[in-house]
């Protein structure tokens, strides 16, 4: 575990030099070590600040720890700054993805049990109730939508309302893939309109699967079975970022669980991009 640290500190401490931040230099963390603590605690801690917080401190990796307080002040200062480095860790893996193959899903994360939707102070409104017809079921929470490569690794995310349609991913991802890509999706992804747009601008090939009142091409039958099991590999990365979820993600707000929530995938992507 503490190779491991050191390798993720490492990285993001390139990182940060990479795009010219500049922190305070009274800090008594640098920005990478709370990052890199961040990190720690969505891969070894399923999200526990704390424990992490006092591994780093009691391995010697970081010796002048932040109180509690203190170091939730400042993950949450870092919340953009997160998203910045993930942008920056997909725009590489994009340049060394040669196959030019993304997929676009996504899967729900709940905030809170059905029975619980009443007494959650998270959130609130009929927005976050949302459907999952895979098992017949309902749940209360978000849904995150994901770029991911061929292989697994994912290049973009976006955080929805449980209830709103996969559609309006599409709207809200940068979809920066290089230009000549051919993105992958299920029957909720027919757009006509972003389809074409994503074509005749970026030269981005949007290939869903049909619906069969589609008044699209279908594809040959090869072709989606194909296209049918590129996606499935989507769908083993989402088992296994939720594999590290806790039970019960906690979070006091909003915004901290957006934020775990941004941990666990960016460390998910750190790990899988240089074998961690």
């Amino acid at each position: 575990m503490i190779n491991k640290a050191i390798a993720l500190y490492t990285i993001i401490d390139d990182l940060l030099k990479a795009i010219g931040h500049e922190q305070d230099p009274r800090a008594k963390m640098s920005d990478a070590e709370v990052i890199t603590t961040m990190l720690i605690a969505a891969i070894e801690f399923a999200g526990n600040f704390r424990k992490a917080m006092d591994f780093m401190k009691e391995s010697g990796l970081i010796p002048n720890m932040l109180s509690k307080s203190r170091f939730c002040r400042r993950a949450h200062a870092l919340e953009e700054l997160v998203n910045d480095l993930f942008l920056q860790i997909g725009m590489l893996l994009k340049e060394a993805n040669i196959h030019m193959q993304y997929i676009i899903d996504s899967f729900p994360v709940p905030i809170c049990d059905n029975i619980r939707i009443n007494r959650c102070r998270i959130v609130t409104g009929e927005e976050f109730r949302g459907y999952i017809p895979s098992k017949k079921r309902y749940f209360y929470g978000v849904r995150i939508h994901m770029i991911t490569t061929a292989d697994g690794i994912p290049v973009e995310f976006v955080f929805l309302p449980g209830a709103r349609h996969d559609i309006n991913a599409l709207y809200l991802l940068p979809l920066q893939l290089p230009p000549g890509s051919e993105l992958y999706g299920d029957k909720a992804y027919n757009d006509y309109e972003i389809e074409d747009a994503l074509w005749m601008v970026d030269q981005i090939k949007l290939s869903p699967m049909r619906r069969k009142n589609s008044t699209r091409w279908q594809s040959n039958p090869w072709i989606r079975l194909y296209e049918k099991m590129t996606r499935k590999r989507i769908e083993t990365t989402f088992s296994e970022i939720a594999g590290w979820f806790p039970k019960k993600i906690h979070a006091v707000t909003f915004d901290g669980f957006l934020l775990k929530l941004a941990c666990f995938i960016f460390a998910f992507t750190l790990c899988k991009a240089f074998s961690l």
